[in-house]
């Protein structure tokens, strides 16, 4: 079908971009469901005289359906998708761009969605519904599987679809809570994550940032104890990505810190370590829960992010470990290459 496809798109190249339209339109409409013409008009950037045209067409296909309320994709249109991934992430170039940003940071493998998170906010489902796809695919009976918190990795455990039971996988809380919103807090992001797979899970009942010697004495919790020596014993990393500054911000880091910071040329946080482009790190806080040695040695980690801002934050930690799996889409990506 690829050779087929590739031979159109040198003889009959209005039917490739026929095909790549009709695509995105039925991709957005899977993404934003239930959403309307004028709405799909404006993510998209295509005349609303020529969504309409081929919504009605996606319509009679019997790949949508349409109602007051906006359209939604049918079980048809889902399966045309997955059907049609593969194929269309080469012809509009994401795998050749695939191996391209994997070859520049020499990591294990990258996987992107096309597209662009920063023009088009509701791509991040697509990017959380890829890494929960790679997820699965990679998820063995007896994994540790490790999940830090934020809104992104609240996208992927919503995404997660299986009706496979993992009755001996246990999921943990990459780290202690932070911040006001319980919602995308690691612990809670575990429970849901956790119900999706019929699983164990493990929490975290800590504060991510304390003093040394309110650490030493928690750790010896035996609850928490227990967690944090599940933790070190991690076979499946999934992570978001965080800038410095706006990490440093979300911690509610002092003025005077945050400077220090910054000055010395942060550009990412991971685990409680902010690092420079080099992967060097410049700033340690004291937290709980996994440490850049116990991220080094897991078997599978998976960083799933989306927004070209971030692209120096990834770039940095690749350099700390070259083991990773990295979800993004395809403006971030560009990103990548560019620095």
């Amino acid at each position: 079908m690829k050779n087929l496809l590739k031979i159109q798109q040198k003889l009959i190249p209005q039917v490739i971009e026929l095909m790549e339209r009709r695509y995105a339109i039925l991709r957005q409409i899977s993404l934003s469901e239930p959403i309307g013409r004028r709405t799909l008009s404006n993510i998209l950037d295509i005349s609303e005289r020529v969504i309409r045209s081929e919504t009605e067409f996606l319509k009679e296909q019997g790949l949508i359906d349409v109602a007051v309320s906006g359209m939604t994709i049918t079980i048809e249109g889902n399966k045309l998708l997955d059907e049609l991934k593969d194929v269309m992430d080469d012809i509009m170039g994401l795998s050749t761009l695939q191996d391209k940003v994997k070859s520049k940071l020499g990591i294990k493998k990258v996987l992107l969605v096309p597209g662009s998170f920063d023009s088009n906010d509701s791509l991040i489902k697509d990017v959380a519904r890829c890494g929960s796809e790679y997820f699965l695919s990679i998820l063995k009976d007896g994994d540790i599987v490790s999940i830090t918190g934020g809104s992104t990795m609240l996208e992927f455990a919503n995404s997660i679809k299986t009706d496979k039971r993992y009755p001996d996988v246990t999921v943990i809380p990459a780290r202690g809570s932070m911040g006001k919103e319980v919602e995308m807090q690691s612990n809670s992001i575990v429970a849901i994550t956790s119900k999706k797979l019929h699983s164990n899970y493990k929490l975290l009942n800590i504060p991510d940032e304390l003093g040394e010697e309110a650490i030493k004495t928690l750790s010896q919790e035996p609850e928490i104890k227990n967690t944090l020596e599940f933790i070190q014993k991690t076979d499946v990393l999934v992570f978001g990505i965080g800038k410095a500054d706006e990490m440093a911000k979300r911690r509610r880091i002092p003025e005077d810190k945050f400077h220090e910071i910054i000055s010395k040329g942060a550009v990412g946080e991971a685990f409680g370590h902010y690092f420079n482009e080099e992967g060097e790190i410049v700033y340690k806080l004291n937290t709980v829960g996994i440490d850049l040695e116990t991220f080094k040695n897991v078997k599978e980690s998976i960083a799933v992010f989306a927004g070209k801002r971030k692209a120096n934050a990834l770039i940095a930690l690749s350099n700390i470990n070259k083991n990773i799996v990295l979800i993004t889409d395809e403006e971030s990506a560009q990103a990548i290459l560019e620095q």
